[in-house]
């Protein structure tokens, strides 16, 4: 069954559909529909001390549900424009695709004027609250955590872009949207932004949206969007993850600021090994943390035609496969596109800690978010992209 061979499960007590979204949701296959009754009081009526996170979709409870299993619900802020958009993408995106390495999405509730998305719940936080936590988790990134943690991103991603019709790009993969079970496995959630690319199209022509250190340059100036955009940030990614710090530090030295820029120059000189993080102490193989670090660069390569595929990543990752270093080119880096015209303010959750050496990273949406798509005969779009910092959904406790 296609990703969006989709029919709609009505139950005899469903409740009111909030107007405008019943023709929108009426597509999806079997979507469970929870009252609003029961969400009240599975979060003891929303209560404070169940609020597990907090974000520009709205906030996020720890609730339980009748049959005794927890979940994370996620309340639509009634004044989020964009977040609507964003509630509906979710469900059509997800809602019909199951893999171990992706968040699942139970259901929803658009009762009245509530729309609430409902999740399995996720015991470990992100990983931008544990590993780039600033200290504050109990949790123990061991070299071989690390190395399944990667290993499990890329294999989601690869099911996302590979083998679900149409292909889907998720455009926000970060540290803050990867949530980890209780077994430190990972699960790729957030899918408000996500962008469908059917089979015969090259790329879409979009508005930017995502966040500033993991944004492909062809994207974040051109808003041309293909799953290389992806495999751009989970390279960023990767390297959050070997090294055990944000992307993005502005308290640090200027050439420290930018760890892609950083990883480029250590591995020019040859000394990758010192960017791994201190607090393996020592405690890890050299030998694959480098590999690691170099298929980040393969990732983040500045042309889009030389980055990996996703499945093409996983065995790399997983040592089935080797790969040339000599292919490895200059990444495309952040300070050769942040003259972009962007209007800045605070961000709170995106790699939320306290650690100057970890720092913070900063989300970017548009105001808009219509695509064009391109059949693959068609030349490059150039679009102006005009970006406004918000804050995205962060599981946290």
């Amino acid at each position: 069954m296609g990703c969006f061979s989709f029919f709609f499960n009505r139950r005899s007590e469903s409740p009111k559909h909030f107007p405008g979204f019943e023709d929108e949701l009426s597509d999806v296959q079997n979507l469970k529909l929870y009252s609003y009754k029961e969400l009240r009081a599975a979060t003891d009526d929303f209560s404070p001390a169940n609020k597990i996170g907090e974000g520009g979709f709205g906030p996020v409870y720890l609730g339980k549900l009748r049959h005794g299993k927890y979940a994370a619900i996620k309340v639509l802020a009634a004044e989020s424009k964009q977040g609507a958009r964003e509630f509906l993408t979710e469900i059509k995106v997800i809602y019909d695709i199951g893999h171990e390495n992706l968040a699942k999405l139970r259901g929803c509730c658009v009762e009245g004027d509530h729309r609430i998305l409902v999740y399995d719940y996720v015991e470990n936080n992100s990983l931008a609250q544990t590993l780039l936590g600033g200290g504050h988790s109990s949790i123990q990134f061991s070299w071989r955590t690390r190395t399944k943690i990667c290993i499990g991103i890329a294999k989601g991603l690869a099911y996302l872009h590979e083998e679900v019709r149409p292909h889907v790009v998720h455009r926000d993969i970060k540290a803050s949207n990867i949530l980890l079970d209780k077994d430190l496995t990972p699960k790729i959630s957030d899918f408000g932004l996500a962008k469908l690319i059917p089979v015969n199209m090259t790329h879409v022509s979009t508005r930017v949206a995502g966040t500033i250190g993991y944004l492909a340059p062809e994207y974040a100036i051109r808003g041309q969007l293909t799953r290389r955009a992806d495999v751009y940030s989970f390279g960023v990614l990767l390297i959050e993850i070997v090294s055990g710090r944000c992307n993005t530090n502005s308290l640090l030295p200027l050439e420290d600021q930018y760890i892609l820029e950083r990883t480029w120059d250590l591995y020019e000189k040859n000394r990758l090994v010192e960017l791994v993080d201190t607090a393996l102490y020592g405690d890890f193989d050299p030998e694959e943390a480098c590999k690691y670090l170099k298929i980040a660069l393969l990732c983040t390569q500045d042309s889009p035609k030389l980055r990996p595929m996703m499945s093409t990543v996983v065995k790399m990752l997983s040592g089935e496969i080797k790969f040339d270093e000599h292919k490895i080119t200059k990444p495309g880096l952040i300070s050769d596109f942040m003259d972009l015209k962007i209007r800045s303010t605070p961000n709170k959750s995106a790699c939320a800690n306290h650690d100057p050496k970890k720092n913070q990273c900063t989300t970017v949406s548009s105001g808009s978010d219509n695509a064009e798509h391109s059949p693959s005969s068609s030349s490059n779009t150039t679009s102006q992209s005009t970006m406004t910092f918000t804050d995205a959904w962060d599981h946290t406790r």
